[in-house]
């Protein structure tokens, strides 16, 4: 599941809000009592976007790397919410802090996924220039991820134009990458997309603030809209 770090911060838009990140969790936990293999991505935009840095004329790299550091720090708040419910989980970082979270090392995601903990990964790809959307699409691909769950803040699904300034928007039920990237979608990056195409894995697009949704979309429950990898 791809997690959006501006989901964490509820209505205060910035920043992590316990009572928001709390309600996340309980929708996790009701989507990982059906025994499913879950790991998380989560992004840093609630506390840091290195793109916005980077235009205001920050080095990039450098402001990458912070990103990258904020979306640790929305890891951790995730896995402590989540071991609170009892959910058993494995923070994982791409960037070395043993103090703080193991690092990523693919067949350990996997055997922690295999022992049904929930593994949550921090630290971006751990190389800068590069988006957590490509994130997602990097480690589904390879622990052998069924579908990435891009679960949105406020979006049900993928339109033809942004539905928050045009109230005719067209929503789509399904599509392939070709056409997410030839109409120039923007659900995630080109890198991204490319990555889910090549190794057939399906993006499902939907709303993570209806209740139930985190559980509907692992379900495979037809909600949001299917991006076909196949």
């Amino acid at each position: 599941m791809k997690l959006s770090g501006e989901a964490l911060a509820g209505k205060n838009k910035v920043g992590i809000d316990p009572l928001t990140v709390k309600e996340i969790a309980e929708e996790i936990k009701d989507a990982y009592s059906t025994k499913v293999q879950i790991a998380i991505i989560v992004g840093g935009g609630n506390i840091w976007r290195g793109k916005s840095a980077s235009e205001m004329g920050m080095e990039r790299a450098s402001a990458d790397y912070m990103g990258m550091l904020a979306t640790v720090m929305n890891a951790l708040a995730l896995q402590n919410a989540l071991e609170i419910l009892g959910v058993e989980t494995r923070a994982m970082t791409s960037i070395s802090m043993e103090a703080v979270a193991e690092p990523y090392i693919r067949r350990r995601a996997i055997r922690h996924l295999e022992k049904g903990r929930v593994v949550i990964f921090g630290g971006g790809t751990g190389n800068p220039y590069f988006s957590t959307d490509t994130t997602a699409a990097l480690r589904a691909a390879e622990i052998g991820a069924d579908a990435i769950l891009m679960a949105k803040n406020l979006v049900d699904g993928v339109y033809d134009s942004d539905p928050m300034i045009n109230p005719k928007a067209t929503k789509y039920e399904d599509l392939t990458f070709l056409q997410l990237v030839n109409r120039d979608l923007k659900v995630m990056d080109s890198t991204a997309a490319t990555l889910c195409m090549d190794n057939n894995i399906d993006v499902v697009v939907f709303n993570m603030n209806t209740k139930g949704n985190i559980k509907k979309a692992v379900e495979g429950q037809k909600i949001g809209t299917t991006v076909k990898g196949r």
